[in-house]
């Protein structure tokens, strides 16, 4: 007999933000694994706004919508507790696209799956300084954005947990950060405890007058989280040949037709600039070496995330919403398995 898995399961295309309408939790025995499979007690898994897109029902994203029926998918953190792949064995703790549920089951095969260290002093961390998120933001730095020291960086939903690390990345780079983001709560983070240089908090000011004071000889690379009125503030405010990076599109989530935009697109001309899209998955094999690359930043505590964990699987749908209110600073996970349960392990 299988496992007894509880499951979030997507019935509908949402409309909008009413996941709560297009999703049901239900419970089933975890199948037989076939040739291939890994079947993973979750210990966490991860809430990404990007999720979203997955969801549809548009056809246009990055990744084909998830079928109706199917689990919905997540980067997950836990035990293997069987194994049908020669390459995975019961006890490995795995970092891997998984499911929101109790269990998971993967195929590495045919996605991401990768056995990850015990040693860290936070195993949290493997889903946010050291995953796809640290990844991204280092890569959006200094690869996509190719900022350099003296350079005036600016990164919007800095509070997040992917531009709070680029944040930080750019300033141990050499660059004067700003953060872009939505409470003074959230400012005061910024910049008291990562150490950007400034921070604006988009809903009590003009942002594009804001950036035009704070940034007064212009943005020379803009880590785009958001995407909409919040782009094309920045982009009035960008120097010449200035570097737009743009690694997440917030606004347009949940929405199920393109947003038009962005309406300074005249500025890409006048200010000769570049504008970048790129996507995580696009360079996971690079993984270990940026770990290796970030790693005595961290240790230096120089690199650091905040961890925003909800407790219980039925719990959710109410932590999903807040990554689209403003709810939550840092990285946003929940909790579904017992952590000490990976102690001992080989």
């Amino acid at each position: 007999m299988g496992e007894q898995n509880r499951q979030w399961v997507l019935t509908h295309r949402p409309v909008g933000n009413k996941y709560a309408d297009a999703v049901e939790l239900v419970s089933m025995q975890t199948p037989d694994l076939a040739e291939g499979d890994v079947l993973i007690r979750n210990i966490y898994f991860s809430l990404d706004a990007g999720t979203r897109m997955w969801m549809g029902p548009r056809e246009d994203s990055y990744s084909p919508p998830t079928p109706l029926g199917s689990p919905i998918i997540s980067t997950v953190l836990g035990s293997v507790v069987a194994s049908r792949h020669p390459d995975f064995q019961s006890g490995d703790l795995v970092r891997a696209y998984g499911q929101w549920a109790d269990f998971s089951i993967s195929r590495p095969d045919e996605v991401y799956v990768e056995r990850v260290s015990r040693r860290l002093d936070d195993l949290r961390q493997h889903l946010g300084v050291f995953g796809a998120n640290g990844w991204t933001a280092y890569l959006g730095v200094l690869e996509y954005g190719a900022a350099r020291p003296g350079e005036t960086f600016v990164v919007s939903a800095a509070s997040g947990v992917t531009g709070a690390l680029a944040g930080q990345i750019a300033k141990q780079h050499g660059c004067r950060v700003v953060g872009i983001t939505g409470s003074p709560r959230k400012s005061a983070w910024l910049t008291e405890e990562l150490g950007f240089d400034a921070a604006i908090d988009r809903n009590a000011v003009d942002l594009e007058q804001a950036l035009r004071e704070t940034c007064p000889e212009g943005v020379d690379v803009y880590f785009d989280n958001v995407g909409g009125a919040v782009l094309d503030s920045v982009l009035a405010n960008m120097s010449l040949f200035g570097r737009v990076a743009v690694c997440g599109l917030l606004v347009h989530y949940d929405q199920n037709e393109p947003l038009p935009g962005p309406a300074r697109f005249d500025q890409i001309l006048m200010k000769r600039l570049t504008m970048t899209g790129f996507f995580s998955p696009d360079f996971y094999h690079r993984g270990p070496d940026l770990n290796r690359r970030m790693r005595p930043w961290y240790e230096q505590g120089k690199l650091q995330m905040a961890f925003d964990v909800t407790p219980g699987l039925e719990n959710t749908l109410d932590a999903y919403s807040t990554l689209f209110t403003g709810g939550k600073i840092g990285k946003a996970l929940v909790q579904v398995g017992d952590l000490d349960a990976t102690s001992g392990l080989s």
